[in-house]
Order: C-alpha cells, then structure tokens, then sequence
C-alpha cells in the first residue's frame, strides 16, 4: 500500500499543572500532528513534540519540514516497507528527529492498521502492562508533599521528583516527601544535570536511607568520561537521558565500563519507533535496563512510546506522563491507564482515535 498524501497541522496546548526543571518553566506545548494517508483513505497518526534544548530541534523547523511540499519525496512510497523507509527518513532528516518520529510512528500505525493488529503485537509483545512514574518538577518542600500525596491519592506509586538547583534543598524535599508519606512508594529522581560529580557523591550519601530508585542524568550529557569515573555502584544506578539520543550513542554508552545502568529512550530524541527498537535491542545485548521517557506530549506519542516499550525484553521502567497534564488534546486511546499501571488498548497500530 502507497502514501497518497501528509498532511500535518500545528497545536498550541496549554498544561493545566506548569511546572519547573532545572534549567526552565513549562507552561505550554507546541506540537505537530502529522496524518498519513493511504490510497483507500485511512490515515496513520504521528506527533511531534521537539526539545532544542536537547536536541537543537527547534518548533519552527520541525514545523517546517512536515510541511506538505517538504514531503512530497514520501508521496507513492510503499509503507509496508518500514525499515527501508525508516533509514531514509533519517538520511532526509538527520537534524529533525521529533520530525522523523511523527512520520515514523504514523506509518506504524498504518501498517498496524493495515494488519488489524495492536503495534505491540506487531512488534512481538514481552510486557502486558508496567507501571510508569508520574513527574514533580522542582517546588518548595512543602508543595512537594501536597503534590506527592495527591498523585499518591490518585493511584500512582512511582514518583519522579526533579532536582538540580540545590542540592541540600534537594535533599530536604526527599526527606519530607519518605517522612510524610512512607516508604512504599517508589522515588526516582531527576536533576536534568544539575549536578558535579562532588554533588552527585554528596547526594548519594546522604539519600543512602531514603531508599531512591536510580537517578536520571545528574551530571552533563557531554561528560561521559566524568560518568564513567564514577563507583561503580553508582554508576550502575544512574539512567542517561540527554546523553543518549540515538543507537550510536547506546553502543557507546553500553560500552564497557558501562556509563549506566539505565538507558532513557525518547521517541523525540531518537527519531521513532524504528530506531528506539535498534537502540533496545543494543540494551538487551549489553543487559542494559530500558526506561521509556517522553517529553511533553500528545498521548499520540505516548501510545507510540509505549507500545515500543512493551515489546522490548529490557524494559524495565515506564516514565510515560507526558500527556497527562494537557488541558486537550487531539485523540483519544492509546492507553489504559489504571492505579498508574500502563498497558495497551486491543485496537490496531497505536490505538488512537482522531478527535481533532
């Protein structure tokens, strides 16, 4: 079956719960939802949802180049033939990756529908349902708490708490956060590399007791040879994130000693569902863990993330709350969502349904 044609618009989404990382404020999101159309009318899903701050993707040129006449190389090719089109996509796109990931996972979702077969079926299912982390981004103590109690309140029990502008605050905030709400909730933490390797050892000794999952990126994504320097015991607790874009950075990362314990794939970051599967099946060989992350996004990509996810062996970890907080979006499915337990809906490709 045939592309007959693209089209893709731009969505300005406001967050109903803005929110604070180390290095900006979130309020709103802008994003590109891309539909490809087969020669019998239907039509699959993508969206993208670029990070320049981590990508050097920026909204204008993503926008750009899913414009129609930008695409017009993709009209008449067979999209059954993923593989192919996914290694030309990046030729054509190298710069782009949220780009490539809309068009990427809206030809995955056409094929799946063309198979009437959930995406995670298609790619050979390991997983039924994990749970994924909800995210707090850096607040004062004791809105922490409120926060914290309330997604605890709503069934989450895997929290992501954001760090990185102070690390004795950072600390004070963990403590009241296991203090109040107890021990069996899951912590992970995330100073989106907020942190020297000095503050890093400091907060790993004092948050010894605290009994913190792993933590995500704390030191700078172009610093690998400090990483690697590391102990070994807690290297082996860290996830990378921004140093890990694509397949060629996972080689290596996994390479030995290895950088991490836990690689954080993201379908903007890497360009998809084609290359986030080569960098899992890198992870698998090298018995590295998979989390699964997201930017702030429509539950498009989500559904995406998630069904790649769950057909990957290494997976360990879901960190998928990216649409969660938007005051609309564009579809709905994709997900059940359940007690903070993510699994897939039983309809074909990504299991969205266009709303508009």
């Amino acid at each position: 079956m045939k592309i007959e044609s693209i089209n893709s618009d731009v969505y300005a989404l406001d967050l109903v719960r803005p929110y604070e990382i180390a290095f900006r404020r979130i309020e709103a999101i802008e994003l590109v939802v891309t539909r490809v159309y087969a020669e019998d009318g239907t039509f699959g899903l993508g969206a993208a949802s670029p990070e320049k701050h981590v990508t050097g993707e920026t909204n204008e040129i993503c926008q750009q180049v899913l414009q129609k006449d930008q695409l017009g190389w993709l009209i008449g090719t067979d999209f059954r033939s993923l593989p192919a089109v996914c290694r030309r996509l990046r030729a054509q796109m190298p710069q782009t990756p949220a780009a490539r990931a809309a068009l990427d996972m809206a030809m995955y979702d056409l094929v799946g529908k063309s198979m009437r077969m959930p995406l995670v079926e298609m790619l050979g299912r390991a997983h039924d349902r994990l749970a994924t982390s909800v995210t707090i981004g850096i607040l004062g103590v004791e809105d922490t708490v409120r926060e914290a109690r309330e997604h605890a309140d709503n069934g989450f029990r895997v929290l992501k708490i954001k760090l990185g502008h102070s690390v004795e605050e950072d600390i004070e905030r963990l403590r009241m956060v296991r203090h109040e709400l107890g021990r069996d909730l899951l912590i992970r933490v995330d100073p989106n590399q907020g942190y020297d390797a000095q503050h890093l050892q400091l907060f790993v000794d004092q948050t010894a007791d605290l009994k913190i999952e792993f933590i995500e990126q704390p030191m700078k994504a172009d610093d690998i040879a400090s990483i690697r320097a590391l102990p070994d015991d807690v290297r082996r607790n860290i996830a990378l994130d921004e140093s890990l874009l694509d397949s060629s950075d996972a080689i290596v990362l996994a390479a030995p000693p290895a950088a991490c314990g836990i690689f954080n794939i993201k379908l903007m970051k890497c360009g998809g569902v084609y290359e986030a599967s080569r960098i899992a099946t890198v992870a698998d060989c090298a018995g590295v863990d998979l989390m699964w992350g997201c930017m702030d996004e429509s539950a498009i990509s989500i559904a995406a993330a998630l069904h790649v996810a769950l057909a990957s062996p290494a997976t360990r970890y879901l960190d998928l709350d990216g649409s969660f907080d938007l005051a609309r979006d564009v579809v709905t499915g994709g997900f059940v969502l359940e007690d903070g337990m993510m699994s897939t809906n039983e309809e074909p490709g990504l299991g969205v349904t266009w709303t508009g």
